[in-house]
Protein backbone atom coordinates (compact mmCIF):
# COMPACT_ATOMS: atom_id res chain seq x y z
CA UNK A 1 0.00 0.00 0.00
CA UNK A 2 1.39 3.32 -0.90
CA UNK A 3 1.68 6.54 0.86
CA UNK A 4 -1.03 8.22 -1.08
CA UNK A 5 -3.38 5.23 -0.47
CA UNK A 6 -2.74 5.06 3.58
CA UNK A 7 -3.54 8.61 3.69
CA UNK A 8 -6.74 8.35 1.63
CA UNK A 9 -7.75 5.56 3.90
CA UNK A 10 -6.87 7.54 6.87
CA UNK A 11 -9.18 10.30 6.01
CA UNK A 12 -11.75 7.91 5.50
CA UNK A 13 -11.69 6.64 8.64
CA UNK A 14 -11.66 10.42 10.36
CA UNK A 15 -14.24 11.48 8.28
CA UNK A 16 -17.68 11.08 8.73
CA UNK A 17 -21.73 12.40 8.18
CA UNK A 18 -24.25 13.18 10.26
CA UNK A 19 -27.20 12.78 7.94
CA UNK A 20 -30.48 14.16 9.43
CA UNK A 21 -34.04 15.87 9.35
CA UNK A 22 -36.19 17.27 12.31
CA UNK A 23 -39.21 19.89 12.53
CA UNK A 24 -39.04 23.07 14.25
CA UNK A 25 -41.12 26.35 14.68
CA UNK A 26 -40.28 29.68 13.27
CA UNK A 27 -39.63 31.22 16.95
CA UNK A 28 -37.49 27.97 18.20
CA UNK A 29 -33.84 27.54 17.64
CA UNK A 30 -32.71 23.76 17.87
CA UNK A 31 -28.92 22.78 18.73
CA UNK A 32 -26.91 19.74 18.34
CA UNK A 33 -23.51 19.13 20.31
CA UNK A 34 -20.27 17.91 18.34
CA UNK A 35 -17.56 16.69 20.45
CA UNK A 36 -14.45 17.46 17.64
CA UNK A 37 -10.63 17.47 18.17
CA UNK A 38 -8.74 20.31 17.85
CA UNK A 39 -7.69 21.61 14.08
CA UNK A 40 -10.58 19.81 12.86
CA UNK A 41 -12.94 21.31 9.66
CA UNK A 42 -16.82 20.95 9.68
CA UNK A 43 -19.00 20.94 6.85
CA UNK A 44 -22.39 21.81 7.08
CA UNK A 45 -25.33 21.60 4.28
CA UNK A 46 -28.99 22.41 4.93
CA UNK A 47 -32.31 22.76 3.43
CA UNK A 48 -35.31 24.49 4.61
CA UNK A 49 -38.91 23.58 3.59
CA UNK A 50 -41.71 25.88 4.78
CA UNK A 51 -45.44 24.02 5.24
CA UNK A 52 -48.23 25.26 2.62
CA UNK A 53 -51.45 25.35 3.99
CA UNK A 54 -52.67 25.30 0.42
CA UNK A 55 -51.10 22.54 -1.20
CA UNK A 56 -50.42 20.84 2.15
CA UNK A 57 -46.99 19.93 1.04
CA UNK A 58 -43.43 21.18 2.33
CA UNK A 59 -42.23 23.63 -0.03
CA UNK A 60 -39.64 26.21 -0.50
CA UNK A 61 -39.91 29.66 0.26
CA UNK A 62 -37.60 32.47 -1.06
CA UNK A 63 -38.61 34.34 1.98
CA UNK A 64 -37.06 31.70 4.12
CA UNK A 65 -33.41 32.49 5.77
CA UNK A 66 -31.48 30.03 8.09
CA UNK A 67 -29.61 31.74 11.23
CA UNK A 68 -26.37 29.73 11.90
CA UNK A 69 -24.35 29.88 15.27
CA UNK A 70 -21.13 27.93 16.24
CA UNK A 71 -20.30 28.24 19.85
CA UNK A 72 -17.16 26.23 21.15
CA UNK A 73 -18.94 25.18 24.60
CA UNK A 74 -15.86 25.42 26.74
CA UNK A 75 -14.56 29.02 25.95
CA UNK A 76 -18.30 30.26 24.94
CA UNK A 77 -16.09 31.50 21.36
CA UNK A 78 -18.50 31.99 18.51
CA UNK A 79 -16.79 30.31 15.48
CA UNK A 80 -19.42 30.65 13.26
CA UNK A 81 -22.57 33.28 13.27
CA UNK A 82 -23.97 33.59 9.76
CA UNK A 83 -27.57 34.09 7.98
CA UNK A 84 -28.43 32.40 4.75
CA UNK A 85 -31.27 31.52 2.51
CA UNK A 86 -33.36 28.69 2.85
CA UNK A 87 -30.76 26.45 1.63
CA UNK A 88 -26.63 26.67 1.71
CA UNK A 89 -23.44 25.53 3.33
CA UNK A 90 -21.28 26.71 6.59
CA UNK A 91 -17.78 25.61 7.63
CA UNK A 92 -15.75 25.89 10.20
CA UNK A 93 -12.60 24.70 11.74
CA UNK A 94 -12.28 24.05 15.50
CA UNK A 95 -9.56 25.57 17.42
CA UNK A 96 -10.00 23.99 20.30
CA UNK A 97 -10.89 20.17 21.55
CA UNK A 98 -14.23 19.84 23.11
CA UNK A 99 -17.86 20.14 22.46
CA UNK A 100 -19.32 22.56 20.19
CA UNK A 101 -23.03 23.61 19.30
CA UNK A 102 -24.43 24.04 16.14
CA UNK A 103 -27.47 25.69 16.55
CA UNK A 104 -30.36 26.58 13.81
CA UNK A 105 -33.10 28.90 13.67
CA UNK A 106 -34.90 30.53 10.76
CA UNK A 107 -35.09 34.27 10.18
CA UNK A 108 -39.31 34.60 10.91
CA UNK A 109 -40.32 36.27 14.38
CA UNK A 110 -43.22 34.21 16.16
CA UNK A 111 -45.46 37.80 15.96
CA UNK A 112 -45.77 37.65 12.47
CA UNK A 113 -45.32 33.93 11.42
CA UNK A 114 -46.41 32.36 14.66
CA UNK A 115 -47.96 29.01 13.21
CA UNK A 116 -44.82 28.51 10.81
CA UNK A 117 -43.68 25.41 10.44
CA UNK A 118 -40.20 24.27 8.84
CA UNK A 119 -38.72 20.80 8.00
CA UNK A 120 -35.04 21.41 7.77
CA UNK A 121 -32.95 18.54 6.68
CA UNK A 122 -29.06 19.00 7.90
CA UNK A 123 -26.19 17.61 6.70
CA UNK A 124 -22.92 17.59 9.18
CA UNK A 125 -19.18 16.49 7.72
CA UNK A 126 -16.74 16.26 10.48
CA UNK A 127 -13.15 15.83 8.52
CA UNK A 128 -12.24 17.23 5.31
CA UNK A 129 -13.78 15.49 2.37
CA UNK A 130 -11.97 17.01 -0.05
CA UNK A 131 -8.10 17.44 1.05
CA UNK A 132 -6.01 20.11 -0.36
CA UNK A 133 -3.40 17.90 -2.14
CA UNK A 134 -0.73 20.73 -1.80
CA UNK A 135 -1.61 20.45 1.96
CA UNK A 136 -1.52 16.83 2.21
CA UNK A 137 1.90 16.92 0.08
CA UNK A 138 3.86 19.46 2.51
CA UNK A 139 2.17 17.76 5.63
CA UNK A 140 2.86 14.07 4.12
CA UNK A 141 6.93 15.64 3.93
CA UNK A 142 7.25 17.19 7.16
CA UNK A 143 5.82 13.95 8.51
CA UNK A 144 8.67 12.15 6.72
CA UNK A 145 10.99 14.82 8.01
CA UNK A 146 10.33 14.16 11.63
CA UNK A 147 9.97 10.63 10.73
CA UNK A 148 13.99 10.83 9.40
CA UNK A 149 14.87 13.19 12.24
CA UNK A 150 13.64 10.51 15.13
CA UNK A 151 15.06 7.91 13.44
CA UNK A 152 18.52 9.83 13.87
CA UNK A 153 17.67 10.45 17.49
CA UNK A 154 16.81 6.84 17.98
CA UNK A 155 20.48 5.51 16.32
CA UNK A 156 21.93 8.62 18.57
CA UNK A 157 20.47 7.15 21.32
CA UNK A 158 21.00 3.51 20.57
CA UNK A 159 24.35 4.60 20.16
CA UNK A 160 25.05 6.05 23.48
CA UNK A 161 23.58 3.29 25.12
CA UNK A 162 25.86 0.74 23.18
CA UNK A 163 28.78 3.21 24.59
CA UNK A 164 27.22 3.48 28.09
CA UNK A 165 27.48 0.24 28.34
CA UNK A 166 30.96 -0.24 27.03
CA UNK A 167 31.77 1.83 29.68
CA UNK A 168 30.31 -0.13 32.37
CA UNK A 169 31.69 -3.47 30.84
CA UNK A 170 35.35 -1.76 31.17
CA UNK A 171 34.51 -0.33 34.57
CA UNK A 172 33.20 -3.28 35.66
CA UNK A 173 36.27 -5.38 34.39
CA UNK A 174 38.49 -2.49 35.96
CA UNK A 175 37.01 -3.24 39.09
CA UNK A 176 37.14 -6.35 39.69
CA UNK A 177 41.24 -6.48 38.28
CA UNK A 178 41.67 -3.60 40.93
CA UNK A 179 39.77 -6.12 43.70
CA UNK A 180 41.88 -9.00 42.24
CA UNK A 181 45.08 -7.35 42.77
CA UNK A 182 43.90 -6.12 46.06
CA UNK A 183 43.31 -9.33 47.80
CA UNK A 184 46.61 -10.71 46.10
CA UNK A 185 48.55 -7.73 47.72
CA UNK A 186 46.82 -8.19 50.97
CA UNK A 187 47.97 -11.77 50.51
CA UNK A 188 51.31 -10.33 49.57
CA UNK A 189 51.20 -8.60 53.12
CA UNK A 190 50.04 -11.58 55.44
CA UNK A 191 52.87 -13.90 53.82
CA UNK A 192 55.46 -11.31 54.39
CA UNK A 193 54.23 -10.29 58.07
CA UNK A 194 54.15 -14.09 58.80
CA UNK A 195 57.93 -15.02 57.39
CA UNK A 196 59.37 -11.53 59.12
CA UNK A 197 57.44 -12.56 62.74
CA UNK A 198 58.99 -16.04 62.10
CA UNK A 199 62.42 -14.37 61.24
CA UNK A 200 62.08 -12.27 64.59
CA UNK A 201 60.89 -15.13 66.69
CA UNK A 202 63.90 -17.61 65.04
CA UNK A 203 66.26 -14.89 66.09
CA UNK A 204 64.97 -14.15 69.94
CA UNK A 205 65.16 -18.04 70.34
CA UNK A 206 68.72 -17.66 69.31
CA UNK A 207 69.56 -14.75 70.75
CA UNK A 208 68.04 -16.06 74.54
CA UNK A 209 69.83 -19.31 73.82
CA UNK A 210 73.33 -17.66 73.73
CA UNK A 211 72.52 -15.76 76.84
CA UNK A 212 71.93 -19.07 78.61
CA UNK A 213 75.28 -20.18 77.44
Amino acid sequence: MTCWRRIALFLALISFVNALHFYLDSNEKRCFIEELPSETVVEGAYRALEWDEKTQTYTNHTELGIQVDVVEIHTGDQVVKSRGPSEGRFTFTSHDAGDHSICLSTNYTAGWFSNSHIRLYLDIIVGSTKPDVEHDRTHVSQMVTRLRDLNIRLEEIRREQQYQREREAAFRDLSESTNSKAVWYIVAQITVLIITCAWQLRHLRKFFADRKT
